[in-house]
């Protein structure tokens, strides 16, 4: 029987998960001079509305409206059979020449950034590839670092990161679970 996973700590309430946020987008701008050029792909599922709050503030903050590529990866992922998912469509002007931001809610052994980064290079050749994680839980299995960090969050291998974003599951918060056993 599968237990249904525990709660140990909540890492970001609503507020924290805001702030962090927010001050990745100021890193962002700080980091970027030609902000308009830059190009912003969530990753799915929770980098996508991630993206588009990074989008929105780094809006209200610079007046630059930047549009939000939704990046699906599974079909570049080494771990899950090719024909899980077709390949993502990305218009080479998104990547050619440009800054492209990828955004995902964990960081965790890198397999999904390296997978974005497949589709990234599928596309075209960028000028430079960044990354903005919600949270780094460590464990990773491939050199992949994140240029933008909201909180670097030390886990075990029996541990759980847990995000929660409004808009994909009707709140904010992200929470440290134990894994449940089978």
């Amino acid at each position: 029987m599968l237990q249904t996973p525990q709660a140990k700590a909540v890492i970001l309430d609503a507020d924290a998960l805001r702030r962090a946020w927010r001050r990745i987008a100021h890193e962002v701008i700080e980091r970027q001079p030609d902000l308009a050029q830059l190009s912003l792909l969530g990753i799915v599922t929770r980098g996508l509305p991630l993206a588009q709050r990074l989008a929105a503030t780094l809006e209200e903050l610079e007046g630059v409206r930047l549009s939000v590529i939704p990046l699906d990866v599974r079909a570049y992922r080494d771990d899950l059979p090719r024909a899980a998912a077709p390949l993502p469509i990305l218009p080479a002007v998104a990547v050619d020449g440009r800054p492209v931001l990828l955004v995902d809610d964990v960081l965790f052994n890198g397999r999904t950034v390296r997978a974005a980064i497949d589709a990234v290079m599928a596309a075209g050749r960028p000028a430079q590839i960044q990354l903005a994680v919600l949270v780094d839980r460590g464990h990773r299995e491939l050199p992949i670092r994140p240029d933008y960090i909201g909180k670097n969050v030390p886990t075990s291998r029996q541990e759980w990161v847990d995000v929660h974003l409004r808009e994909t599951d009707g709140e904010d918060a992200v929470r440290i679970v134990e894994r449940a056993d089978s």
